[in-house]
């Protein structure tokens, strides 16, 4: 079972905002890798070498979902990620011209 590390999980601290995400239970764990790799489903039909459809369909669904999750963090971080080295950039530019301004007094 995979747990948080205790410096990552603290009561004290205000739970990241989730913008235009869906709500889930607290209950909900997202897939983790192996679980994919180790996932074995039920054998069905009289010689038992087919699987249940039903059961495949909701694992599908549930990959999905995680992935689709994965993917708009993913585009978040990227867009943060941006924006933090863009004020960089400019920052920068400032304390250039600050210092040549400096320099000629």
């Amino acid at each position: 079972m995979w747990v948080l590390p205790r410096r990552l999980f603290r009561r004290d601290r205000r739970p990241p905002r989730r913008l235009g995400r869906s709500y889930r239970s607290a209950a909900y764990r997202p897939l983790l890798p192996s679980q994919v790799r180790l996932r074995r489903f039920t054998p069905v039909g009289l010689t038992g070498r087919g699987v249940d459809p039903v059961e495949v369909t909701a694992f599908l669904d549930q990959v999905a979902s995680d992935l689709a999750r994965a993917y708009n963090e993913l585009a978040t971080v990227r867009e943060q990620n941006a924006r933090i080295k863009d004020a960089l950039r400019r920052w920068q530019s400032r304390q250039v011209t600050t210092a040549h301004e400096l320099a000629d007094r």
